[in-house]
């Protein structure tokens, strides 16, 4: 059965940093000349404690960093990586910019979207995966590819998709280093 919104998430707990969190946010920003510029650091341990950056999250930030929410905000608006809404476990970004149109971007959404029985911009019922088509990923010579969380997976055919769904369904780490990782062989010439 097709889910027609992703799942409605809070977040559970206090909208706080522990001890700890706390002092490693102050030496976030003391590595930096003004508190400001720990924003996109600050964001993204954010993301990672919550899972998402609601407007209680961002009013977190704002306070460690000392800028207005409204700053915050429209930093967090800005990058795609920061996630507005609560997303499933496994954030599938699909990469449909020229290389990756060229080489199969929209079959490879048709192909998630079928086995996941989503379509663009949902969740699984079961809160796991959630599909976004995204602006380039910068991977055009292994095309096409997409970004599971902070992964890449590229040159992709329906027998690697498979594989990878199954891994993530069975909460399975995938071999490292992927075949993918290995494509591209550099030699330095003295």
């Amino acid at each position: 059965m097709m889910q027609t919104h992703a799942p409605t998430a809070t977040i559970s707990g206090p909208i706080e940093w522990t001890e700890s969190e706390a002092a490693e946010i102050e030496e976030i920003v003391d590595r930096y000349p003004e508190r400001r510029a720990a924003m996109l650091p600050v964001l993204w341990k954010a993301q990672r404690k919550f899972g998402w950056l609601n407007f209680d999250v961002m009013r977190l930030v704002s306070q460690s960093v000392g800028q207005p929410p409204s700053e915050v905000f429209a930093v967090a608006s800005f990058y795609t990586m920061l996630k507005k809404q609560p997303t499933g476990r496994y954030l599938i970004q699909v990469c449909h910019t020229l290389s990756c149109a060229m080489r199969g971007a929209d079959a490879l959404v048709a192909m998630l979207e079928d086995k996941l029985d989503i379509r663009c911009g949902e969740t699984t019922e079961d809160g796991l995966f959630t599909l976004i088509r995204v602006e380039c990923l910068a991977s055009c010579g292994s095309a096409p590819m997409m970004q599971v969380n902070d992964d890449f997976f590229e040159l992709l055919n329906e027998a690697r998709v498979d594989e990878i769904l199954a891994a993530f369904k069975a909460d399975s780490p995938l071999s490292t280093p992927r075949p993918e990782v290995d494509q591209w062989q550099w030699t330095i010439e003295s």
